[in-house]
């Protein structure tokens, strides 16, 4: 096991692990050159063709605390989790008010940190588990346990520790990729070399066997790390062909969008946004601090949406190849913080606001799931 950097307090941060002198510009740049350094010689992936405009369909749920996380189930329900209490809650068609089904153990909620993602097993009819990223006293890590309908929640079952944690840049996504492996978004938890150092879980994306061992084809030998030089990931998804995106908050300047390969460092510190170094994999597309705090992202038909905390909104970005093409935003101030967007059907993702994590303006009934179909 990699050791783990345990960071207590940090400096203020005025949104989402940003500096209080984050850029004010309102510019939105589609990186027009194609990604340096491991991404050159990648095969050209897919183009969006059915591009439609995401619209609000109604509301799942209300009244939530700190939701982060979101699980679709097998029966169309899904399951929550409230970052700062640690429960676990079901919402959905089948579950008109909000159900805890449990509390999660050792979960420990200060700055961002707390109860974060959560992801269902691909073999869940058979194994029941769900995993999930917390942060307790000492790191943040991996947990799984098993979920039944009417049945307690199974104690957590650790997979995976020493995840470096703090008051802010925890990371906290957590995905299964379409290789049945489990892929894992940290933060440098405020200590900016964690992020290229190789033998720091921190500021990576970490790539595990469904019991949390270091996958098979990984680029490090023994190790968990998949991707490295990253800030703080917030998003996971993958393209039709199989490719790994991923949102990540800026600093100062520039938010990004990252599309992800085996090995491929993508700078922090060094760089924040496109930095044109060949050392390094220049984001795919970036947006000015203040126009996204990107978290969670959904795939649907090659077009990659994008929750926004501090801009609030839902960006939508077409897959072009290995770019996509500028960027659209949607819902802007509508519901307020976005925090998680799910693919849940063909033309339809659920959307999670993200009002009543400290940094919101609570109106009443916050927060929500709300659906949201393709027009």
């Amino acid at each position: 096991m990699l050791a783990a950097t345990v960071v207590g307090g940090l400096t203020a941060c005025s949104d989402d692990g940003k500096s209080p002198t984050a850029a004010k510009s309102s510019a939105t740049h589609a990186a027009t050159a194609a990604p340096t350094g491991a991404a050159r010689n990648e095969p050209a992936g897919p183009t969006a063709t059915d591009v439609r405009d995401p619209v609000v369909a109604g509301e799942l749920a209300r009244g939530l605390n700190t939701p982060w996380g979101l699980a679709p189930l097998p029966d169309k329900d899904a399951l929550v989790s409230s970052r700062d209490t640690g429960a676990i809650v079901r919402i959905g068609p089948g579950t008109p008010t909000p159900t805890t089904v449990g509390t999660v153990p050792g979960a420990v909620h200060r700055g961002e940190g707390g109860l974060l993602g959560l992801a269902l097993s691909p073999n869940y009819a058979n194994d029941h588990f769900l995993y999930a990223y917390l942060t307790t006293a000492e790191d943040n890590r991996i947990v799984r346990m098993t979920y039944l309908p009417d049945q307690p929640l199974g104690q957590p079952q650790v997979l995976l520790s020493g995840i470096p944690a703090g008051s802010n840049h925890n990371g906290g996504r957590i995905a299964f990729g379409p290789d049945g492996m489990l892929y894992a978004g940290t933060g440098e938890a405020g200590e900016k070399p964690n992020a290229q150092d190789p033998g720091s879980l921190g500021g990576k994306i970490l790539r595990v066997t469904p019991e949390g061992k270091p996958a098979p084809g990984n680029p490090f030998p023994n190790s968990p790390v998949w991707s490295l030089g990253h800030r703080n990931v917030q998003g996971l998804a993958w393209d039709s062909t199989g490719r790994l995106w991923a949102s990540e908050f800026g600093q100062d300047t520039w938010d990004e969008l990252n599309l992800i390969r085996s090995g491929a460092n993508y700078g922090w510190p060094v760089v924040e946004g496109s930095g044109n170094d060949p050392r390094y994999v220049n984001p795919v597309a970036q947006w000015a601090t203040d126009d996204a705090s990107p978290s969670g992202i959904a795939i649907l038909g090659d077009v990659v949406y994008l929750a926004s905390l501090k801009g609030e909104r839902l960006w939508q970005a077409p897959i072009d190849g290995s770019t996509v093409a500028p960027p659209k935003a949607f819902l802007q101030g509508k519901y307020g913080r976005l925090r998680t967007v799910v693919a849940v059907a063909p033309g339809e993702m659920w959307l999670v606001t993200n009002e009543t994590d400290g940094r919101g303006s609570p109106r009443e009934g916050d927060d929500r799931v709300l659906r949201v179909v393709l027009s």
